[in-house]
């Protein structure tokens, strides 16, 4: 037996019915992880207005430590990127804003684990489907070769190969609409995903260039007890002096 021959005997007899299995379990593994990410990132989001106008106020009081408790309060990407930053503080606003960046980098891992599987799966269903469909026709031609024209049955041959021609088609026209119908979800829901992983990460930029605003700007001094300000000769803000004592 040739190899063709072999081939076509294995997919005669296995038929197209795998074929719908299978893309009956990716179909269910495809929805379990849209399920999955979908909670995931509502997890993460996080009101950023009331992080923002909080992150504000304690940054704005030179309270560093109270706004990195703040933010680890919160399980939102933007926080979590934010403290990250914060916690280097004390090395200037560069080393922020490259522990920041780095932060950014890993939550995009995070936010994209499994979505490969989506995009690969949502290219690819069709053509499984198609295979299952090269199966079904294969089978109907099998069938067609077997009337022998001029013989004593071949009215009664002629129509089970006509039966056995439409069942191959049949076949082949579910797997094809199957593998259709698998791939259009996976390939919505990837970029949807994908668009909340972007918004997601760019929300995370509003606490960040907010940080560096205030790491970046120089404080103005504070006034003593009972000190007076007198005018800075440079004509920026006024220095301050203690005061003297009584005469």
């Amino acid at each position: 037996m040739s190899p063709v021959e072999a081939v076509k005997q294995l997919f005669i007899g296995s038929g197209a019915g795998w074929v719908l299995w299978l893309l009956v379990v990716l179909s269910v593994v495809s929805f379990a992880i849209i399920v999955e990410r979908a909670i995931f990132f509502r997890k993460r989001g996080g009101d950023l207005r009331v992080l923002a106008d909080g992150l504000d106020r304690s940054l704005s009081q030179g309270k560093v430590d109270q706004a990195i408790e703040e933010l680890k309060r919160s399980d939102s990407v933007a926080a979590g990127i934010a403290a990250s930053g914060l916690r280097l503080a004390h090395l200037g606003p560069e080393a922020v804003e490259k522990a920041m960046q780095s932060a950014a980098a890993l939550e995009r891992g995070r936010l994209e684990a499994r979505l490969a599987y989506l995009a690969t799966l949502g290219n690819n269903a069709p053509f499984v489907g198609l295979f299952g469909t090269v199966i079904g026709i294969i089978r109907a031609f099998e069938e067609l070769g077997h009337v022998a024209p001029g013989h004593g049955g071949a009215a009664a041959a002629a129509q089970v190969a006509s039966q056995g021609v439409m069942t191959g088609i049949a076949e082949a026209l579910v797997t094809t609409a199957v593998g259709i119908a698998v791939a259009l979800p996976a390939v919505a829901a990837y970029n949807y995903l994908q668009r909340r992983v972007t918004s997601l990460l760019g929300g995370a930029e509003v606490l960040d260039n907010l940080v560096l605003a205030h790491l970046s700007g120089e404080p103005p001094p504070a006034v003593p007890p009972g000190g007076d300000a007198e005018p800075d000769p440079r004509g920026g803000t006024p220095a301050f002096r203690p005061a003297r004592g009584g005469a």
